[in-house]
This record gives C-alpha cells, structure tokens and sequence, in this order.
C-alpha cells in the first residue's frame, strides 16, 4: 500500500497557499517522521483544480513543490468541492451532489490533473461523496447521479488511452448519505457496473475506517462482501472514530461533549442491545435524545496515535482489522492508504504543533498498518481454519 496523508487539513484554497502547505506542513512532517519520500493526498477545491487542468505551467509548479519537498501524489480528495474550513461547514460538504454536473465536472478536472502529477508507474485515485445526502432524495435524483458516473467511469477510460495512466474513482460512504455504509454501495453500485455504463475498472470504493467503525459493521465481513461483489477497494481513509462504551455513564457524557463543535457534522450512532443501530445526524442530537443503552460511535476523526480521553476509546482497531482484509484482497496492495484526519483544528484543547501530529501519526501508520508484509486469502484461511 502506499501511504499518504490527506491535505484537507489545511485551508488553503488558491494555488499559493496549497505550495505554501507543501513547505510549511508536508515537508516537514515527512522528514520528521524519518520517511524519504511520502505521498499527500491532496485537496484541490474546484476552482483549483479546474485551473490546474487547463494550464500545464500552473502544474509544473505544483510538480515542483512536491519534488523539492520529497513528495508525490497518487491520490486526490475530491469530496468537499469548496469552503472545507469555512466557519461551519455541516451539510454544505455534500453540495453540489450527484444530481448536479458541476460535481462531475470537478471530478473530471481532478482526474485530469492527477494523471498529469502521477510519479512515473503509478495509477491514482480520487475519492467522491456517496451520491449526496440522503434527503431530499428522489428517483429522478438517482438516474441523474448514475448518468454522471457513467460519464466520469467513461472520461477516466479515455484519460488512460490518451495518457497510458489509470486514475479511479473511489466512491465514500458516510453516515446520513444516500449511501450511508459499504453495504450501501455495494446495492447500489452492483446493478449498475458494466462497461458500457459504470465501468467496474474504473469505480470502485473508498473505505473510510471512522465511517466503517461509526457504522458497527465488521472490517473483515465488509471487506469479503466487497470483493465478492467483484467491486475493487480503490482507497483506504485512514482514520479513527470515537467509541464510547457507556454512554449513561456521567463521566462519558462529560468526556465525549468536548468533542461538540459547529463546524462539522459528527453523526452518532448507538448499537441497541438487540443489534439495532440508532441514528441521529450529530453528536447533539445524540447527547440530547438517544437512550444510551448500547455503546456510541461518534464521526470524529481523532489522531490515529493519540488515546482520547478515558473512557472514550478510538477505534483504531477496526482501522488495523480493515486494512489487513484489503491487503488480502486481489488488489489489496494496490489501494491507497490516505491518513485523513481533517479535525486537528476542532480538537477539544486545539493542537500546539501541526507538523509533529501528523508525522507521529505517520510513524503510527508504518509501524501499525505497514510493518508486517500481507498474507494471501489462502494463508489468512489456514490460520484461522
């Protein structure tokens, strides 16, 4: 797998700022945490990445920044198309949807420009949001976000004939989405696949491991099913949710209500002792009107090598469970492997140095998710046989 971390941490939105990231943070944190060269995956809001697409001199200076640094780039976050660190975001991340062109058109551009920046061999990937969120939601709505993927899966076909490079949509699924797990996709993406319409080679899944965890979905189950729907697992997000195993319990409610913020939506979900799951939209709602008979998983991206506060629990062993399966899938050591914890700023105390967490959260990854070469299918069979 090749590791990165995701650049939508940082706010920057004009292309200045994204080669200023690149000195100030990327750099710095790949020679801090002793790696030679790293991967970011970066965040390019639509207005960049259009300008990227159209002008070569623009990307050659952005191929510049990552060369001077140490630094490529294999994949691209293309799920919030603008305004990620505006004042409160919530709601706004899923807009423009499916429905609209405009999304399409974004991610065309961001495929357009990845290609261009791949190091020499590589393929790359590009994750999207799960078709919009879940309401309003119609059935016009849907044959609308199912023409555009068969565009894009078309338009990164005829990317590869024209440059020779493989750029593939991964599609994310997020509590409160149209496709809010794996399993959703999995449904919804099934029927459609064909290479005369939603090519299979092209789009595939992006398995974010705080949304798997927030979901209680087994990691290795999960993975099985998609591999056995013939569904590629394109990219792995790295990160982390919240647990709280005892939600009633006064100390829990103190602890995980730090983590309140107005910028982002934390979806919660509770696991019911009959294995329901109960959903609310955001950590509030959950702190306000769920029983807190079963344990919590809250959409909280938390540093991968830092403890929360007891007795909140981050879920990184889901996150190591995950990545094992995908490593022991047919592609599983193709996928990308991007550390995306965007939250840093909304930290409950904040964080002091930007640069040292995300390079411990590097070394996390390697020493963690990295260290142990993979075994094949058959092997994890015998094992566990």
């Amino acid at each position: 797998m090749e590791l990165s971390y995701c650049t939508n941490v940082h706010p920057a939105e004009d292309l200045d700022g994204v080669l200023a990231q690149l000195d100030a943070y990327a750099g710095p944190a790949r020679r801090a945490a002793g790696l030679e060269r790293l991967g970011v995956g970066l965040w390019l809001p639509a207005e960049l990445a259009r300008l990227l697409a159209e002008d070569g001199t623009a990307r050659e200076r952005v191929r510049a920044g990552l060369e001077a640094n140490g630094l490529e780039v294999r994949t691209i976050n293309a799920f919030p198309y603008a305004a990620f660190h505006a004042e409160v975001v919530k709601l706004d991340v899923y807009r423009p949807d499916w429905t609209d062109a405009r999304r399409a058109d974004y991610t065309l551009d961001c495929a357009r420009v990845l290609a261009e920046l791949l190091p020499p061999g590589g393929s790359g990937s590009i994750s999207t949001l799960p078709l919009g969120w879940r309401t309003p939601w119609t059935h016009d709505d849907d044959a609308r976000a199912t023409a555009a993927l068969v565009r894009v899966s078309h338009g990164l076909r005829e990317l590869r004939e024209r440059t020779g490079r493989t750029v593939r949509l991964a599609i994310e699924p997020e509590p409160g989405c149209v496709l809010d797990t794996v399993a959703d996709v999995v449904a919804w993406l099934g029927p459609r696949l064909g290479a005369d319409r939603i090519d299979p080679e092209y789009i595939g899944i992006c398995l974010d491991t705080c949304h798997l965890a927030v979901s209680f979905a087994d990691p290795a189950e999960t993975v099985a099913m998609v591999d056995a729907a013939g569904i590629r697992i394109v990219k792995v997000q790295a990160s982390a949710a919240l647990h709280v195993p005892d939600p009633a319990d006064p100390a829990s409610r103190t602890a995980v209500s730090a983590f309140v913020e107005q910028r982002y939506l934390h979806q919660t979900r509770e696991l019911g002792p009959d294995g329901t799951v109960l959903r609310v939209d955001d950590l509030p709602e959950a702190l306000d009107g769920l029983p807190a008979a079963g344990p919590w998983r809250v959409h909280f991206h938390v540093p991968l090598h830092l403890a929360p506060t007891p007795p909140l629990i981050a879920t990184t062993d889901v996150l190591r469970a995950a990545c094992a399966a995908v490593r022991a899938t047919p592609h599983g050591d193709e996928a990308h492997l991007d550390v995306e914890t965007y939250t840093w700023s909304v930290l409950p105390g904040g964080v002091t140095d930007l640069v040292a967490g995300i390079a411990a959260e590097l070394r996390w990854a390697v020493d963690e998710l990295l260290a142990e070469p993979s075994r094949s299918r058959h092997e994890l069979e015998e094992a566990t046989s």
